[in-house]
């Protein structure tokens, strides 16, 4: 029985206690033990248009209380797999990017090295250099599968270097991701000009929009990205202006035209056989969010995240050999 494990719903309801993602406990201290952790860095001082993004990780815990361990389309139950903890949140420097990336890599470095999969909630986008510079220490050159409106590739913005929008060409000028194995997955939405997705093209990665997307269909894309980014260590970025804003009002630059829930959760569940080695759900901002509409999305999404990390490992224990038997 996996150690870590939600507080029983039948034993104290879900209002009660502190706020945990899925009532996990919280647990600062890492261990081997841990498959995952779930580690907030509730940092926005990357965006560029709406803050706010930084109670993202509160919101979308607050939100998870409302999930349950047995996923019905994926037909498991996770923690009869996997064990993990609620993590908490880095720490962050308000209004200092580069300083905020130096304290919350030492965290996911960590994690790394320990064996346990990083699964992060934003924070805006720029959150995620960090993670890629820490898992790059431990991994290597990794794959990416990135669901976002933008391809957050300008070499600046407003003369800066570091945003929300400069994220993965820095990612690639730093070697941390093999840009042969990226595959981003939703673009759409009035640009600044023709060029602004070829700079992702002139990276090296594979770009598709919505409208690509629509026109594939998505069982298809769904082994796009598996060619794409196997075999090696992949990261999956989830940035959630990749659904419509219809149904996912609160976030910090929406683009309408986009996916819906149940469209971007069936993305997520089609990535089973892909060796993920972190994750990130990025740019949730309650304060434009409406009934929590965004952050139950959200939380359903890391949920989803859980489930590929618990058949992974549902597959390997099937797939591990029986030890031989002596003969008498």
């Amino acid at each position: 029985m996996p150690k870590y494990l939600p507080r029983d719903s039948f034993v104290t309801p879900r209002f009660c206690g502190v706020r945990t993602f899925m009532r996990l406990p919280h647990v600062e201290d890492l261990a081997p033990d841990m498959d995952f952790a779930i580690i907030g860095i509730p940092f926005d001082g990357g965006q560029s248009y709406r803050s706010g993004a930084r109670f993202g990780p509160e919101a979308i815990r607050d939100a998870s209380i409302l999930l349950r361990p047995f996923n019905a389309e994926q037909k498991i139950t996770i923690f009869d797999y996997i064990s993990g903890v609620d993590y908490g949140d880095c720490p962050v420097v308000p209004g200092y990017i580069e300083e905020t990336y130096k304290k919350t890599e030492i965290t996911l470095r960590l994690a790394a090295d320990l064996g346990i999969i990083p699964v992060v909630l934003g924070g805006d986008h720029c959150i995620t250099l960090a993670e890629l510079r820490a898992l790059h220490q431990c991994h290597g050159p990794l794959g990416l599968v990135h669901f976002d409106a933008h391809s957050d590739t300008w070499d600046a913005y407003f003369e800066q270097k570091y945003n929300h929008g400069t994220t993965f060409r820095r990612a690639v000028e730093e070697g941390l991701l093999d840009p042969a194995r990226v595959i981003q997955v939703g673009m759409r939405g009035p640009l600044y000009g023709a060029d602004d997705l070829n700079a992702a093209r002139e990276l090296g990665f594979e770009v598709y929009t919505t409208s690509d997307l629509r026109r594939i269909g998505f069982k298809n894309m769904v082994e796009k990205i598996k060619a794409r980014v196997l075999p090696g260590p992949v990261f999956l970025s989830f940035d959630i202006d990749f659904v419509d804003p219809a149904f996912a009002p609160g976030t910090g630059t929406p683009e309408v035209g986009g996916v819906t829930s149940w469209e971007a959760l069936e993305l997520v569940r089609g990535l089973r056989g892909i060796p993920f080695v972190g994750f990130d759900l990025v740019e949730v901002l309650p304060s434009y969010d409406h009934a929590q509409v965004t952050s139950l999305l959200a939380a359903n999404i890391v949920y989803e995240f859980l489930t590929l990390i618990a058949i992974a490992k549902q597959e390997r224990s099937v797939c591990t050999p029986c030890p031989s038997i002596p003969s008498a």
